[in-house]
This record gives structure tokens, sequence and C-alpha cells, in this order.
């Protein structure tokens, strides 16, 4: 289905990444010779998402400043500088100006490189994947193999129709890779202005209403100031990896 609205949740504090953040918001920490929040509005510019909210809250001038220079969507801010209010309170705060439709919602501080070979993008794949009429929530999921950065043992599992549920030491555990479609509904009855993403998720699963989207692709997780360099090789060996796999086949 079309989404057209999205939002990237930029209000972090960054603390594990001083003390780079010490002067500067973990969303505008370059890798590769780019901040981390700009992976993700590319990805939402190739999906055509022209509407699209960014939170903000530590140093948030710095981080107005440089989007209000990028060209493209219209990107709205959701200011929280009064107060923090994690991952769910920040998307209910900015419902009004998301509107009541299907939306997308990253990560600004995660990221994902797309396989040159696999055709779609995996934000395309999910939207076409998204079915407001079964789902809630809709996750992108990664193996452990295809994750950098990442520590846990890993969030859910899935049972064949792509169904999540918690991951709880049996089964293969996938990773929430950073990039949600939700349905608004999920807000339904919740007061509190400030709560965790993970409350709705697992509203999501007890309703049998949580979903997972497989990527293709390497997710990175860039946590600490020594984890640039980790994700820089991790990207340059699986591009590499990729371009070679496409000639060999194409020999």
């Amino acid at each position: 289905m079309p989404i057209t609205s999205a939002m990237i949740l930029a209000a972090g504090l960054g603390t594990r990444m001083r003390p780079i953040t010490d002067t500067l918001p973990k969303p505008l920490v370059e890798v590769a010779g780019k901040p981390l929040i700009a992976y993700g509005l590319e990805a939402l510019a190739r999906l055509g998402v022209n509407r699209i909210i960014v939170n903000v809250h530590y140093l948030a001038p710095l981080l107005i400043d440089w989007l209000s220079a990028r060209p493209g969507a219209e990107i709205l801010i959701s200011d929280e500088t009064e107060e923090l209010l994690d991952s769910g309170g920040g998307i209910f705060k900015a419902l009004p100006m998301l509107g009541t439709d299907p939306l997308l919602v990253l990560n600004a501080d995660t990221f994902w490189i797309e396989d040159p070979a696999a055709g779609r993008d995996n934000l395309a794949v999910m939207a076409d994947r998204f079915d407001s009429e079964s789902m809630d929530i809709l996750l992108m999921t990664a193996r452990l193999d295809q994750a950098t950065g990442h520590t846990g043992a890993g969030d859910f599992t899935s049972d064949p129709d792509g169904r999540l549920s918690r991951y709880n030491n049996t089964g293969e555990p996938v990773i929430y890779a950073g990039a949600i479609i939700l349905h608004p509904r999920i807000f339904d009855g919740i007061t509190d202005s400030k709560f965790s993403l993970n409350r709705c998720f697992d509203q999501a699963a007890s309703a049998g209403r949580l979903f997972g989207a497989p990527m293709q692709g390497h997710w990175l997780t860039v946590g600490t100031p020594e984890a640039i360099g980790a994700a820089e090789s991790a990207m340059s060996a699986y591009l590499g990896s990729r371009t070679t796999g496409a000639g060999e086949q194409g020999q």
C-alpha cells in the first residue's frame, strides 16, 4: 500500500557515543562520510515518502539546521526539548502531523545497506506486504548474521506466516532492524505521554497482529565511537562481496 508519511526517531541523547556527542547530536555522527540520519532519509526518498516528521531533543538546533538545509521531502519537527517521551510517546505526540493512515517509523541511529541483487528496496517490500486488515505493526527484521554492532541474543521469532512473538531462547531469533510500518490505531486507548514502543509491540503480538518482514542486505547499529570503524569495514566487505558475487554470476 502507498505510504506517504514517516517519522524518524532522532531525540536520543547518544551518551555511549561520547565524546563525539558532547558537541554533536548522534543522528549527525558520520559513518562512511554520511550522517546516520541521512541513510534513513535516502531510503524514504527512494520510496517516495513526501512528508517526514523528526523528533528532536538533545542539541536540537544543530539537527534542525541540518534538516532545514536538506532538499527533498517536507520535513517537520516534533519538539521534545522540554522532555524526552521515549519511542512510543514520541510518535504519539506527533500523530496530529502524521495523519490517520499507516506510516513508516525509522530509527535515526541505525541503518542498513540494500542488497544490490535484491531488485527492490526493503521499504518497498514492506509497503507492499503491509495489510491493515490483519496487521497493526510490521517490523523489518534481520538475522543475526546480517547484523553488525548488535550485541543481544535476538528480539523475536517468526512463525511460517511471518507473525512475530518475543524470543524466549527457543527457535531462530531475529532482530528488530529499526524500520516499522504501523497503523495509528495501535495507540487507541493510550493516555500516557511517555512510553516505549515495546508496549505497542507486545500489544500487537498478543492480538496476533505483529508481523515481520525479513530484510535483504546488511543492518548496522553504531553505538560507540569505536563502532564507527567496524561499521565502515562491514559496509565495504558486504558491498565488495555482493559486487564480486554479481560479477561471478555474470561470467
